[in-house]
């Protein structure tokens, strides 16, 4: 597989300040790689030195081929970058916005014409030419930012939150274009903290106080972080009752969810009926169970439990 990022001990020091410490991956032609983490872990840190608009404090990394410390200007040509704050302009009209972007791309004006008409038809925007930016709702606001990012035909595109505060429909409809633009060899590094959208990566990276703490498929870190069976518990005095069962044998871990609980145990040891009547003998009342599969929620969590723990 052609990797077309490359990073090694890659780190970004702001005074005393460790914001990117020792971070190490690559990414391959085509992937969806998604890199997550709470605010403040680093991942916007990590795409800025990737896109050459922040130098690194040590270790290495290329994009495309070119070294993003010696050679930031290089790599311009061959990514695309949608930011995290909305950077298009309000009092111009989305073709405008596409015109201006095209022309810092260094498209002439057939070429532009063409590959703005095609970009507009891709995101779903192709009657939204001649609206101003500024009256557009936000889900669409994102996609013509999406747009710009791609008027080049980028072979990688950087996306820093790219659905952070839209509707669930237009999430959807982002990660569709997200998606199509994978299958056509376009390879996409996206952070984000929605969970339930981190399932649509090949692999995810995970970050906690500026450290990478976890780098696999979903379905591989599920294995690795959240093994056992899960039970998703609801009832009264659950709290009290799960403290209690929590040094029985054969229980991996049990984990407050919302209202309810969480409880991963080995598979030959309990079984719901046991696991109700437990929680029932210790205290809890109106006990209801289900097994259900882990998500990276429950990944997210137990990942940043051990990293808090290791950090202290």
């Amino acid at each position: 597989m052609t990797h077309v990022i490359e990073v090694e001990h890659l780190g970004r020091q702001f005074g005393s300040f460790r914001a990117v410490d020792d971070v190490s991956f690559h990414v391959t032609k085509g992937e969806i790689f998604g890199y997550l983490g709470a605010n403040g872990a680093g991942k916007s840190t990590t795409i800025r030195m990737l896109t050459g608009l922040l130098s690194p404090s040590s270790g290495r990394a290329t994009v495309a081929g070119c070294d993003v410390g010696s050679d930031p200007d290089g790599l311009k040509a061959s990514i695309g970058y949608m930011s995290q704050k909305f950077s298009l302009y309000l009092d111009l009209p989305v073709i405008d916005n596409l015109r201006f972007f095209g022309g810092a791309y260094g498209l002439g004006r057939k070429a532009l014409e063409k590959r703005a008409t095609e970009v507009l038809r891709m995101t779903g925007l192709g009657d939204l030419g001649s609206a101003l930016t500024g009256s557009l709702p936000g889900g669409i606001r994102q996609r013509l930012a999406l747009s710009c990012a791609l008027l080049h035909e980028p072979e990688i595109v950087f996306l820093d939150e790219p659905t952070a505060g839209v509707d669930p429909e237009a999430r959807r409809t982002f990660w569709r274009i997200i998606k199509d633009l994978s299958d056509a060899g376009t390879t996409v590094f996206i952070t984000t903290h929605y969970l339930d959208e981190a399932e649509y990566c090949g692999r995810i990276g995970l970050m906690v106080d500026g450290r990478l703490v976890a780098l696999d498929t979903p379905a591989a870190l599920k294995r690795q972080h959240v093994p056992g069976q899960m039970f998703i518990v609801r009832g009264s005095e659950l709290k009290g009752a799960g403290e209690k069962l929590a040094s029985e044998a054969g229980i991996i871990a049990i984990t407050p969810f919302g209202a309810g609980l969480h409880v991963r145990a080995h598979t030959d040891q309990w079984e719901a009926p046991r696991l109700s009547a437990a929680l029932a003998h210790l205290g809890a009342s109106n006990v209801e169970l289900e097994a259900a599969e882990p998500s990276l929620e429950d990944v997210f969590l137990e990942v940043v439990g051990h990293g808090g723990k290791a950090e202290a």
